[in-house]
């Protein structure tokens, strides 16, 4: 069992940044990727960034250039950092973690920290 617990939300004005940090525990597996999803009222999840446990990442269209996504030395605490925000990014952001053992995808959620930007 792995447990996910987000924070750093909040409420900005466009064009300012904010850090999410994501803490994980339990049975974390050591091969695995991590990454933050996003979801605003009325729309479906979408991807924001990902990271392996050797460090590649892979970012969306709209996060490319604006946000960073890293994780700690000992890998139990993933950070996405946001810059320029805009009104546009806000939603609720969602902390995962998965693997896939013997072609099986394996998921856990953290329970989402809001992120509002206004003008």
């Amino acid at each position: 069992q792995v447990q996910l617990v987000e924070s750093g939300g909040g409420s900005v004005q466009t064009g300012e940044s904010l850090r999410l940090a994501c803490a994980a525990s339990g049975n974390t597996v050591t091969i695995n990727v991590m990454g933050w999803y996003r979801q605003a009222p009325g729309h479906q999840r979408e991807m924001v960034a990902k990271i392996t446990n050797l460090g590649s990442t892979d970012y969306a269209d709209f996060a490319s250039g604006r946000f960073t996504i890293s994780r700690d030395k000992d890998k139990k605490i993933l950070y996405l950092q946001m810059n320029i925000l805009k009104p546009e990014d806000t939603a609720v952001y969602y902390c995962n973690h998965r693997t896939v053992i013997g072609g099986v995808r394996d998921d856990y959620w953290g329970q989402g920290t809001q992120v509002t930007v206004s003008s």
